[in-house]
């Protein structure tokens, strides 16, 4: 919004204005925007892109339901799309890590992006889901005293499983 009001400044400002508002003369709104809010150029249109999604999306991205990266993407798919997008999104319980959505970029550019596809490709296990375990706390609090922060509940599993791995070994060894 701010690049938005900054282009439509009545005329072009002199030499004098530019100083007064921190612009350097010739500097494109997108320049000094970038400067002032601490961003690159390319940031910012990534930001700006970002309002091509639905709101929906968008607000998912609010939420940091879905990040950045897999967002500017997805702001690629026609409104059609992302709307079908939020179907295979709920039919599949997931949302879009980078890859995905680089690939629902490149079929809707193809012009090959169906529904059915979008449920695959949601579908799919992500690497990160392969590679993770997760316990609620709920689950393991009955085991740790109400001091203990989640970091040193790790640790003491850790610590544990690392005594049960020795111990199995030296029973492996006899």
């Amino acid at each position: 919004m701010k690049l938005e009001a900054m282009k439509r400044q009545a005329g072009r400002p002199s030499k004098e204005n530019c100083s007064q508002l921190g612009n350097d003369f010739g500097k494109k709104s997108s320049e000094v925007l970038a400067e002032q809010v601490g961003q690159s150029k390319n940031q910012i249109f990534r930001y700006i892109r970002l309002t091509e999604l639905i709101p929906e999306l968008l607000d998912m991205v609010d939420e940091k339901k879905i990040a950045f990266n897999p967002a500017y993407e997805l702001s690629f798919l026609k409104k059609e799309e992302q709307r079908d997008l939020l179907d295979a999104m709920d039919s599949e319980q997931a949302t879009p890590s980078l890859s995905q959505a680089q690939r629902l970029k490149k079929y809707s550019q193809e012009g090959h992006l169906t529904l059915d596809m979008m449920r695959v490709i949601m579908g799919e296990e992500k690497k990160n889901d392969l590679d993770k375990i997760t316990f609620t706390s709920d689950t393991l609090r009955k085991y740790f005293p109400k001091s203990y922060t989640p970091a040193r509940m790790q640790e003491t599993i850790i610590k544990l499983l690392e005594q049960w791995q020795r111990k199995r070994q030296q029973q492996h060894e006899r």
